[in-house]
């Protein structure tokens, strides 16, 4: 997954500046934004002595048996919060662009919020993400500011007027998704019921869709580029390092995965027809993907379509990403790719590595994602400080190693027709045979904090710690008949997920204050 701005982060302004004069915008505008990023480098460097309270004091906690794994986590859990601020005009905010703008773009508030949420910024998150809502506009064809300041304006160096604006086109999408992730993790209503973010969502799926020629019958031949330097208003993907593309597959797969929460979101709010047309959408668009897009003989998915109307390139992380590719051949190819790209990267290329980790553990291939979590963490690590790593690393250890994760009890197709919409959490650890114990504490939950403590992915104790009961579906890898509940024979139920991976479940009421284990059979 590309992201704006591939410059080094931190302080180090030598190197940040070397990138943006490479950077395909003016000479004029380019010596501008170096300008003004010193200048704002040197007022975020003052403003790290004055972090908030908040900030330090984020009560998630992690120990295991694996000290490199702890080391890790203290790390990116010390870097995430340096990032943290509050008292500004913008409100409650955290750092989601390259450090020193003092600002965060749609793209990285949307892929770092999952990490956020175990560090106990949901306010913060969901600050960030309405400001992005507010701002949709006709004005700027239904596009929000790509990048907003701490003084809630468009940061500068994005955004001259509403006609000449840096955007990519798969925002909308993955703003709207992650919306409907954060309601999942915090249960908050109003981001299935305030009206700036009602509108934010129907905007896009209709109106966004029409004015960018995104509809499925049209985008593969659309016309309507991203404007010239120096603002490339309407990049239809987050790769930015190509001017002659006319469509990312990645703006496909962002698009496939907004329609499908939108109608999730439609399902709950009770708009059945709604969720299902908009069901109906998303499966046309993964058509879409996994036939055009597919090159059978080469056993790969094509990243772009040039100007010419020529397929280009070979893409994996962010179809995987974003759950659009179809089980066998083609999920296989689509790792394949990504395995080859951690492989062959080059060391800078963090935005994009930041969330392999999280994507291997959903394919089942934890060897790989912990070694990227090392990896990315490691001291000395090239660009290791880029606010993206740091919250990817936390959400890549809650959410994949240990296998946290808020979900629908039933997916939309069901809520759509009619089936009671209610959430599990669901544990399914994925740790290294090397590592005999990890325990994660404090995650906030809806309205409740969870410890969560796993033994050689064959024993898991969770503990509620707030007033609220949670429903815990206790999942492990591998297919077995029946699992243990605090020591008693249950049945459980078994289902293939992504690339042949079974997992076996069973789920369990945890009432408030209360401890519950459940164990694979020897």
């Amino acid at each position: 997954m590309g992201g704006h701005r591939r410059a080094d982060a931190g302080i180090r302004v030598p190197a940040d500046l070397l990138e943006m004069r490479s950077h395909p915008r003016s000479t004029l505008i380019v010596r501008f934004a170096c300008i003004v990023s010193i200048v704002l480098l040197i007022i975020s460097t003052s403003a790290r002595g004055q972090i908030s309270e908040h900030a330090s004091q984020s009560n998630l906690q992690l120990s295991s048996s694996d000290p490199r794994l702890v080391e890790a986590f203290t790390w990116a859990k010390q870097q995430a919060l340096a990032y943290v601020f509050d008292n500004d005009p913008v409100g409650p905010w955290y750092e989601a662009s390259l450090p020193g703008r003092r600002a965060f773009c749609m793209r990285d508030t949307s892929h770092q919020a999952a990490g956020a949420q175990a560090l106990g910024l949901s306010n913060y998150t969901h600050n960030m993400l309405r400001r992005f809502a507010e701002n949709i506009s006709a004005s700027r064809d239904w596009c929000s500011y790509w990048e907003i300041d701490y003084r809630n304006l468009p940061a500068p160096v994005d955004y001259k007027n509403d006609n000449e604006f840096w955007y990519n086109l798969p925002a909308n999408f993955d703003v709207l998704d992650r919306c409907y992730r954060m309601y999942l993790w915090t249960g908050d209503k109003t981001y299935i019921e305030d009206l700036v973010f009602l509108n934010f969502y129907n905007h896009s799926v209709t109106d966004y869709v029409s004015r960018w020629d995104l509809a499925v019958n049209r985008i593969m031949t659309r016309k309507n580029n991203a404007t010239p330097p120096p603002f490339f208003r309407g990049d239809p993907s987050y790769e930015e390092s190509r001017r002659d593309m006319s469509l990312g597959v990645d703006l496909l797969a962002a698009q496939y995965v907004g329609y499908r929460s939108f109608a999730a979101i439609q399902a709950i709010r009770g708009d059945r027809e709604s969720a299902e047309t908009y069901l109906r959408s998303a499966a046309e668009v993964k058509s879409l993907v996994n036939s055009k897009w597919w090159n059978p003989s080469g056993g790969y998915f094509y990243a772009y379509l040039d100007v010419n109307g020529n397929f280009q390139g070979r893409a994996g992380a962010d179809l995987l990403y974003w759950d659009v590719v179809d089980e066998g051949s083609k999920t296989q190819g689509a790792l394949k790719t990504l395995l080859e790209a951690q492989r062959n990267e080059p060391a800078n290329a963090v935005e994009s590595r930041s969330h392999y980790a999280e994507i291997l553990y959903r394919y089942g291939d934890p060897d790989n994602a912990y070694a990227e979590i090392m990896d990315l963490s490691r001291p000395g690590r090239e660009r290791r400080e880029y606010p993206e790593v740091s919250y990817s690393v936390i959400g890549a250890i809650v959410n994949g190693l240990m296998g946290l994760n808020v979900q629908p009890a039933e997916p939309p197709e069901h809520i759509a027709t009619g089936s009671p919409f209610a959430t599990v959490l669901e544990t399914l650890p994925q740790t290294p045979a090397k590592t005999n114990w990890v325990e994660v504490r404090n995650m906030p939950v809806q309205d409740t904090l969870i410890t969560m403590r796993e033994q050689r992915n064959r024993t898991v104790v969770l503990t509620n710690l707030g007033k609220t009961e949670v429903m815990w579906q206790a999942a492990f890898p591998g297919k077995f008949a029946t699992l243990l509940v605090n020591g008693k024979v249950h049945k459980a139920h078994s289902e293939v997920r992504h690339f042949h991976q079974t997992v076996s479940w069973v789920r369990v009421p945890v009432q408030a204050g209360a401890s519950a284990m459940v164990k694979v059979p020897n």
